[in-house]
């Protein structure tokens, strides 16, 4: 084999001969911050990808709450599923589109790296001292500067950005980012009512059927559905689109979460302790920043007090918050040495 053969440069060829005119090419990146001496095997996109996949942010999403805190069973989502559905459904979508899908694929594993503890309870909770708070945000700076020991991991301008703007509310700069932000609503909706189910918090038979007469009443019909839906209304266009009975749908679909699992039911009771405990670790860190860790203090020097200790909470598992919580609040019994 020819060691000196430049592979992606191979991928470069072909990305510009198949791939949609509309699609954002690996060769055309805007490169990053800090410039990288260029690999012969991958392009920047896989770089990114691959950089993700190995950061200790992405492996922490396993022990996060993706809906239900602590739940009993092995087969409720958590972060990390979450995103490995985001991420499966965006490349069905990209390939299909003919766009990119690696950039679609690195989009999709970073995107909410920075997630709370007990998900969006948490964030509501660290909302409460620092208002700029936003998981999208905080995924950024976990990219940006948390990881990699502090010293950021240096993406590609085309993931960070699609990374930031996942919300249904963002402009990405690229088609690839805005097949992420549909596939996450396509992603959580649908895994969402699925666990819903599975815990006896709805029925199949409570879904509106106005809603399931568009996109299905079954789990993997109401996908294949979704993502075709997508690929029909989108392609060969400069846009990312559904049609409007399929929007209106997943909108009320959407509502009808909210109102059955997302706030009222039963199974969220919880949450009303996990948003206390991060309350109570905010203000004990914000008393006592000595405790923090060295590299956290070191931050301080650099960025705001609160943000920093939003930093540190926010990158704990559910678990790690659970235990810092007890370590610190809980009373220990004596025993004599």
């Amino acid at each position: 084999m020819d060691n000196k053969q430049n592979y992606s440069a191979m991928t470069h060829e072909i990305e510009s001969k198949y791939l949609s005119k509309y699609a954002c090419k690996s060769a055309d990146t805007k490169g990053r911050a800090r410039p990288m001496d260029s690999c012969p095997l991958r392009t920047e996109f896989q770089r990114d990808r691959d950089r993700i996949i190995h950061c200790k942010a992405f492996r922490r999403l396993k022990h996060k709450t993706q809906v239900f805190l602590s739940p009993e069973g092995d087969h409720y989502r958590t972060r990390l599923t979450h995103t490995l559905e985001v991420s499966q459904i965006a490349r069905t979508i990209s390939r299909a589109l003919r766009l990119n899908e690696d950039l679609t694929e690195s989009i999709a594993l970073g995107h909410d790296l920075g997630h709370t503890p007990f998900g969006h309870a948490g964030e509501q909770a660290l909302q409460t001292f620092y208002k700029a708070f936003e998981h999208n945000k905080q995924s950024l700076r976990v990219v940006d500067v948390l990881e990699y020991d502090f010293k950021g991991m240096n993406l590609t301008h085309e993931v960070r950005d699609g990374i930031l703007h996942h919300k249904s509310s963002g402009t990405p700069c690229t088609l690839e980012g805005y097949v992420v932000s549909y596939s996450d609503r396509i992603a959580y909706i649908n895994h969402d009512i699925d666990d819903a189910v599975r815990g006896g918090v709805i029925t199949e038979a409570e879904l509106p059927e106005s809603f399931v007469k568009v996109l299905g009443r079954r789990h993997g019909v109401r996908i294949n559905n979704m993502i075709l839906d997508i690929v029909n209304n989108s392609y060969g266009k400069n846009k990312i689109t559904q049609s409007d009975a399929f929007s209106n749908a997943m909108t009320g679909l959407r509502q009808f979460m909210f109102e059955k699992v997302y706030i009222k039911s039963q199974a969220k009771t919880e949450e009303a302790k996990a948003i206390e405990m991060i309350k109570y670790l905010y203000e004990y860190y914000h008393k006592n920043t000595d405790r923090l860790p060295n590299q956290f203090r070191e931050l301080m020097e650099r960025f705001e007090t609160e943000q920093v200790i939003c930093d540190y909470i926010a990158n704990m598992t559910d678990r790690y918050a659970v235990a810092m919580f007890e370590n610190l609040f809980i009373p220990k019994s004596w025993t004599k040495m």
